[in-house]
């Protein structure tokens, strides 16, 4: 192994000895190098994994619609690099669609339904969570309720998504308000469950801002260094292995493993509390500047 291809995160770059992405050809040694084939998501949420193994935790999640790049299938399942934030790792190749045809609409709401047509009354087929992308092919109404159609038939209501480019705000805080008492899950980016930094890229996401996927690549270069006596609205409080975003100068606002939920706190009780156990934060930044 070089001493280059030590230093790259092997999060973001698909590298094994026997196979690699080709754009790291010449900074990686690897015995073949491949273009990789693009894939959608067909299913509402999926975990990514560091490997081909179930019973492994979850990095991240890929959200239904979400593109990937695919680099190898083997043993049932695909080895891929997430296009929305470049984070490669391991998916059950069931998962996976044809990339065709392009998403046009996204979810902006937390959670929503999708019905096997478009009525309400009708039982759910299945849940989406915001950032979900969906293609629209037609529309329907009834009693009054606009829903978008799917290629497949299935419906979704209209009033829970906005054409792909589009933003429900500019304002990322109150989008992340949106998820208060949404589970914590280590590794999740979804209204089903999510995790602190997963939460900041989320919100962020669906401002039309993009932002790295962990806490540490988040810390290291997400926005402007600024410091504690400077916090208000929308900056970033990072402790080792935590991410909170502030509500306003004196709140928090955070995914994390006490309440085991998406929760505001008294920052200043915050700071105390996690400091018994993880020492103070390490860093401020401001994402929006």
């Amino acid at each position: 192994m070089s001493n280059t291809e030590t230093i790259l995160d092997r999060r973001l770059n698909a590298y094994r000895v026997d196979l690699a992405d080709a754009a790291l050809k010449g900074q990686v040694e690897a015995a073949r190098f491949v273009e990789g084939s693009p894939a959608r998501l067909a299913v509402p949420v999926a975990a990514l994994r560091p490997r081909p193994d179930l019973s492994v935790g979850i990095d991240t999640e890929v959200l239904f619609g979400e593109e990937v790049t695919v680099f190898d299938r083997a043993g049932g399942f695909a080895w891929v690099k997430a296009r929305q934030d470049g984070y490669v790792g391991y998916l059950p190749e069931t998962v996976l669609s044809d990339a065709s045809p392009a998403p046009t609409h996204h979810v902006v709401v937390p959670r929503t339904f999708v019905y096997p047509g478009p009525d309400l009354r009708f039982p759910v087929s299945s849940t989406l969570s915001m950032g979900s992308r969906i293609t629209v092919v037609d529309e329907a109404e009834t009693r009054g309720t606009r829903y978008h159609l799917l290629a497949d038939g299935r419906a979704i209501v209209a009033g829970h998504c906005l054409p792909l480019g589009s933003w429900p705000s500019d304002d990322y805080v109150a989008i992340a308000a949106r998820f208060l008492e949404t589970p914590y899950l280590w590794g999740g980016r979804s209204g089903f469950g999510i995790d602190c930094s997963g939460l900041v890229q989320l919100s962020l996401q669906m401002t039309g801002r993009s932002a790295p996927r962990d806490s540490d690549m988040q810390a290291a270069g997400l926005g402007a260094v600024i410091a504690r006596e400077e916090l208000r609205r929308g900056d970033l409080v990072f402790w080792k292995g935590h991410a909170g975003i502030m509500e306003d100068e004196r709140t928090l606002l955070h995914a994390n493993g006490h309440t085991m939920t998406v929760a505001r706190e008294d920052f200043d009780a915050a700071v105390k509390r996690i400091g018994w156990l993880y020492d103070m934060p390490t860093g401020y930044r401001r994402p929006v500047i």
